[in-house]
């Protein structure tokens, strides 16, 4: 046994690769080290008499024994041709015209569907037409044409589907679908999430704004069941009121009002209906010949 809660090995513990460790002697115990942590480790293992505590001496240098890393090694980035052999499989898997194609310096470019789940009303230019093909292609950001400003929900579960590159970041995903649906709210109030399926489950993962959305596409397959991004509000850490507008703050204020009167009907009617039944028991024990 080490002290200080120190991690116990021997010859059950898990292995990953083999590297050189310290082994407690004593039968009763077996501890295992890390070589380098060696020196911050302090035995208190007991010996067969009782109150006598093992020797430093007890630890000693095995051969080589196999002990889990503390520290996992990253993995090596595909090759090009690795690359080329996961868009060969993952096109021969698609149902549409949205492939994904391979360029001569390694990078390559696809499709992924993103579904905008917010819950709150987002900020847009008011009085401003939808954004045409001329619009996109000229790189026009209508949202400069004016001050005006309003605010309004976006349909629930809306999808948008963006064509980016192996080398689009998470970040560059959550401002090109704000741009497109001409939200001019702070990109950091928003996150996304991948979405993934097991065992009759939705999990949610949030991704980190350098990750790259394509390639998590590429890895998974272009199945949306197994993989799915979302689009949602960033929930992480205090909220900056600060980011906000006066709009956006007196919109907050009536869904909370709202949110807050609709949940004191629910109050009120889960009581009234106990009540009734509460009632309704008393007056049939009532009824009932003593």
């Amino acid at each position: 046994m080490g002290a200080g809660g120190a991690p116990r090995g021997g010859p059950g513990a898990p292995c990953s690769s083999p590297v050189t460790a310290w082994l407690c002697s004593l039968p009763d115990c077996r501890y295992t080290c890390h070589q380098q942590c060696r020196s911050l480790v302090q035995l208190d293992c007991r010996r067969p008499d009782p109150g006598q505590l093992s020797p430093e001496g007890t630890v000693v240098l095995p051969c080589s024994q196999n002990v889990t890393k503390a520290v996992e090694e990253k993995p090596e980035p595909p090759t090009v041709e690795e690359i080329k052999q996961k868009i060969e499989k993952y096109n021969a898997k698609v149902t549409n015209c949205l492939l994904m194609k391979l360029s001569d310096d390694g990078t390559y470019t696809g499709f992924i569907k993103v579904h905008l789940k917010l819950r709150r009303p987002v900020t847009v230019p008011a009085g401003i037409r939808p954004q045409s093909i001329y619009d996109a292609l000229k790189e026009v950001n209508l949202a400069d044409t004016t001050d005006r400003r309003t605010s309004f929900y976006l349909p629930l579960d809306a999808v948008k589907q963006l064509h980016i590159s192996s080398t689009t970041t998470v970040s560059e995903v959550i401002q090109g679908l704000l741009k497109k649906f001409m939200v001019v709210d702070n990109p950091q109030k928003f996150a996304l999430f991948k979405e993934m399926r097991k065992d009759g489950q939705v999990l949610l993962q949030k991704l980190p704004l350098t990750e790259f959305p394509l390639y998590l596409r590429l890895l998974a397959g272009p199945d949306t069941d197994v993989l799915s991004f979302v689009l949602k509000e960033n929930e992480t850490g205090e909220v900056e009121w600060d980011a906000f507008s006066i709009p956006e703050l007196q919109n907050f204020l009536m869904i909370l009002d709202k949110e807050e009167k609709d949940k004191i009907q629910q109050v009120k009617r889960k009581y009234e209906t106990f009540k009734q039944r509460l009632q309704q028991s008393l007056k049939e024990a009532g009824d009932k010949p003593s």
